[in-house]
């Protein structure tokens, strides 16, 4: 995959089917949408998507945003999905300006040269938002390139949104956010060295520190699955700052895993959030902790249907 990065001035040689979006979360809506453009490349067309960097919302609200899916983690995301190209767009003031034709004209049909595009029923683009599906039909009826509106998809009667994933998260019910996401939620990094009490209570654990702008959900313990070296493993999850055993503020991921050995310090992990099963906890010592957590590896073996 491409990326185009940092730079108005491009131009994508060949012909294109395009999403556009802020792709928060890449929920089942979104997935939608990117399913339009793998089904165009039976026709020759490269795949592409379009969207800024820094998203809208973080330039106007001026302050860090904590998103469902970082820049670094949407990267990843569509290169699996066999994406060709990606277009993080600067956005700044004068991008921001730009009318909604121009947009279009410009931006999609001539620097991404654009034959396909596929964008939600509720897009918005331009100055002030101001461009959306009627000015998108009206433009492909005019400049000749194909186009395709997603209806939005519905879960218990309501749209399925990134602000719709965003409460479920922050609430902890990981079980309705994958339903919404059409997979687990999930976080990832690399494992650093931290201080191995894991270890030294015979329960090692692989500890992450998340991009500082992911958002995480309630601090606590969750059952999970990660992925490390190409495998699937079970685990238990302690998202915090570990008032046990440290007074700092900085929130690590840290995940024993079940029927796993091997030292991974360096590698890149990803782990998904299944269920949350209980707040984090300061307990009055260490051995408290200790009972705590293979507690909560029995229930977690439980969970995951393991018998021994």
């Amino acid at each position: 995959m491409q990326i185009i990065e940092n730079t108005t001035e491009f131009h994508i040689p060949y012909k294109t089917a395009i999403a556009i979006g802020k792709f928060d979360g890449i929920h089942r809506g979104h997935k939608e949408l990117l399913k339009c453009l793998e089904r165009t490349k039976k026709t020759g067309l490269k795949t592409a998507v379009f969207t800024f960097f820094p998203s809208p919302a973080a330039f106007f609200s001026n302050e860090e945003l904590k998103e469902l899916t970082t820049r670094r983690e949407k990267r990843i995301l569509f290169e699996e999905m066999g994406i060709d190209y990606l277009v993080e767009y600067p956005f700044c003031k004068k991008t921001a300006d730009v009318e909604p034709d121009r947009y279009v004209k410009e931006f999609l049909l001539e620097k991404m040269n654009g034959a396909f595009i596929a964008a939600g029923c509720d897009v918005g683009f331009g100055k002030g938002g101001r461009g959306g599906r009627e000015l998108l039909e009206s433009l492909s009826a005019e400049c000749g390139f194909a186009l395709k509106i997603i209806d939005k998809l519905k879960y218990e009667d309501r749209e399925i949104s990134s602000t719709f994933v965003r409460e479920e998260i922050i609430k902890g019910n990981m079980e309705k956010a994958a339903d919404l996401l059409g997979e687990p939620y999930f976080v990832s990094g690399r494992v650093e060295q931290g201080k191995k009490l894991g270890r030294r209570l015979g329960m090692p654990t692989a500890n992450i520190y998340p991009d500082a702008d992911k958002l995480l959900p309630p601090n606590g313990v969750y059952f999970s699955k990660v992925s490390v070296r190409g495998r699937e493993f079970n685990g238990v999850t302690n998202i915090g700052n570990r008032p046990t055993v440290e007074d700092g503020n900085r929130i690590s991921v840290e995940t024993f895993l079940l029927d796993f050995e091997e030292k991974i310090y360096g590698e890149s992990i990803k782990i998904r959030l299944l269920h949350y099963r209980r707040p984090e906890q300061r307990f009055e010592s260490v051995e408290k902790l200790k009972d705590a957590v293979y507690g909560n590896i029995r229930e977690a073996k439980a969970y995951f249907g393991i018998s021994r």
